[in-house]
């Protein structure tokens, strides 16, 4: 049990006999007699709706503890995606809505973390960024400005901003959360690694 004033993102909670993840909270300090509120916006693992639900600081909530394994991306098929869990070769499958846009960096064969409550799976772990190679973009050019933009289509097809001297061909580093370039990824890096 913890109180919703230690709430923190990413947490799994059991309330109502529905689980719910944890995605934002916002605590707000009571003035005079008016305690605080713990503002938290909830994701229903099974469902995917999100709820937002104000608590009492000191209100008591069940907390759930998750169990980490490994499993491997098989495919998506538009409204679910499909892993293999490692450890028992079972399939298990996640809404492609909580995966976000980390659907479509997935290749087949790739092995994450997934979350488990009871053999139930809650969530996925995915990194913040991913590498995607360039398919197709303008010529890289030489610009005064560093803050100068172009689009480039990434080999999953989808379309990100990159700087100007970005080429064909060369790989890059995307936010998972936010959809945008990072960084260009260097090969002799990826050497040392």
């Amino acid at each position: 049990m913890v109180t919703a004033s230690e709430l923190r993102e990413g947490m799994a909670l059991r309330i109502d006999g529905q689980i719910y993840r944890v995605i934002e909270v916002e605590a707000r300090a009571g003035a005079a007699k008016m305690g605080g509120t713990v503002r938290a916006r909830l994701s229903n693992v099974r469902s995917g709706r999100l709820w937002d639900q104000h608590f009492r600081p000191l209100e008591r909530l069940e907390d759930l503890e998750l169990e980490r394994r490994k499993v491997e991306f098989l495919y998506g098929d538009g409204n679910v995606c499909t892993f293999l869990r490692l450890d028992s070769f079972e399939q298990v499958e996640f809404p492609s809505e909580s995966l976000g846009l980390a659907e479509k960096f997935l290749q087949p064969g790739s092995e994450v973390l997934a979350e488990f409550f009871e053999e139930e799976p809650i969530s996925v772990v995915l990194p913040d960024t991913v590498e995607a190679r360039v398919v197709s973009t303008a010529p890289p050019a030489r610009s005064q400005q560093d803050s100068g933009k172009k689009e480039a289509t990434l080999e999953n097809g989808l379309t990100v901003q990159v700087p100007l001297f970005i080429a064909p061909g060369e790989t890059v580093s995307v936010d998972l959360r936010t959809g945008r370039y990072v960084e260009r990824v260097r090969m002799q890096h990826k050497k040392g690694a």
